[in-house]
């Protein structure tokens, strides 16, 4: 019998979501956790409830004897953590995005190729029912060839929300006040790629200027969305935005076919609608299917306990099924997918600081794309060792919110 895979949690907020997920699956246990921050340490061992090893330095935490890491720390840094994992021999299960630079996704990649650790990323969105109702479609082929879909993960957040603040921002020159729209890519490019099996080759992007009016806030992005194009491998087009911030909170998507078309319906919860042409309807099917998709999945009630929409629940097992069967995750969740999306994320943010011109992304398969690239630092955020930003993460360079917000801020996160 197999002993149980031994997991260590590296980033207390989001990473006991996580965890939580992967203690209902008996062939794993999580055995240690570590985070900076003695507050997210102290809520993550009373929320899980379990004996568990706490570290606040990563070294020791890496000490413990284990056989995988849940990287949930900041958005942006990441990839130093993994890279320490790769040299032990550890696997990874990363939250979004793989790489915070372009430098960082050569560094990755160069490291992962010297491992034996297989590495995931924890993309949730593309297993929501609707989501995986959308592949199914697609892989059974009525919709003809796919050459357009669409992508909107859409959350705006509410003006004097400040406990949401308290938690999710911390501190002023935390990366989510300097995070450009088009970085949070993979909740809106992720799920179409595994639909379609595209990936994109080449992106480009323009904003969406409209500041926040909000009598608090210290966030320094003053557009609400970026709207990104790229033109795939496999001639298809994506439209899709990173994380925008207009109208009402939806997550949406629209794949095109040459013979007819699926798309989840913004509103109305989880329902799809399946449309062909009149010439083009298959045996057994209308000119228009609106229905609710099922899971097919043994799981269910798990799934549906979990959190994002089930898609927190089936990640986890995905990641705990490549270890058992010793093999890397398929596409889009495999190392070079993720790096492939963290590049459209950056480079779709230099699109928009540069009037919306294309921008190629590298295959880091290759070395000369990784020459090109690997000493390429540019970021927006601030790092936890201290360092600054050397971009703008705005459309508008000058753009900030007034003193009187950010104090206001301030008081409001001291609270």
């Amino acid at each position: 019998m197999m002993n149980k895979i031994r997991i260590g949690i590296f980033g207390a907020g989001r990473g006991a979501d996580i965890a939580e997920n992967l203690m209902q699956m008996d062939d794993c246990e999580i055995v240690a956790l570590c985070d900076f921050d003695e507050k997210r340490r102290n809520n993550a061992v009373e929320r899980l409830g379990i004996d568990i090893a706490v570290y606040d330095n990563f070294d020791s935490f890496m000490e413990h004897g284990l056989d995988a890491v849940v990287l949930a720390n900041y958005f942006h840094e990441h990839t130093p953590y993994a890279i320490r994992c790769f040299e032990k021999g550890i696997h990874v299960l990363s939250e979004c995005i793989s790489n915070g630079t372009m430098a960082e996704g050569v560094e990755l990649i160069r490291a992962f190729e010297k491992s034996n650790s297989i590495y995931m990323l924890s993309e949730n969105y593309p297993q929501m029912k609707f989501n995986r109702e959308m592949k199914r479609v697609c892989d059974g082929g009525t919709l003809g060839k796919i050459i357009y879909a669409e992508g909107e993960y859409n959350h705006p957040f509410k003006p004097d929300d400040h406990e949401f603040n308290k938690i999710a921002v911390c501190f002023t020159k935390h990366w989510r006040n300097f995070l450009p729209r088009s970085y949070y890519i993979t909740h809106s490019l992720a799920p179409l790629m595994w639909s379609t099996g595209a990936t994109p080759k080449r992106v480009s992007a323009m904003p969406v200027y409209s500041p926040v009016k909000e009598e608090a806030t210290a966030r320094r992005v003053g557009d609400r969305a970026a709207i990104i194009t790229t033109l795939n491998d496999d001639n298809s087009v994506f439209r899709i935005t990173g994380c925008a911030g207009f109208g009402a909170h939806h997550n949406s998507y629209r794949i095109c076919g040459e013979k007819g078309q699926i798309e989840n319906l913004r509103g109305m919860g989880e329902k799809v609608m399946l449309r062909y042409d009149d010439w083009n309807i298959p045996e057994g099917m209308e000119s228009v299917n609106l229905y609710d998709p099922k899971w097919n999945d043994a799981d269910e009630e798990k799934i549906e306990n979990s959190g994002h929409g089930g898609g927190d629940y089936i990640v986890s097992r995905m990641f705990l099924e490549c270890i058992k069967e010793g093999r890397q995750p398929e596409h889009p969740y495999d190392i070079h997918s993720a790096v492939a999306m963290s590049s459209a994320a950056i480079l779709a943010h230099r699109s928009v600081m540069n009037g919306g011109i294309p921008y190629d992304i590298p295959d880091f398969r290759k070395e000369e794309c990784r020459k090109e690239y690997e000493n390429d630092r540019q970021t927006p955020f601030y790092g936890t060792d201290g360092s600054e930003p050397n971009i703008p993460c705005c459309s508008n360079p000058d753009y900030s919110p007034t003193q009187e917000q950010i104090n206001k801020m301030e008081e409001i996160l001291k609270d």
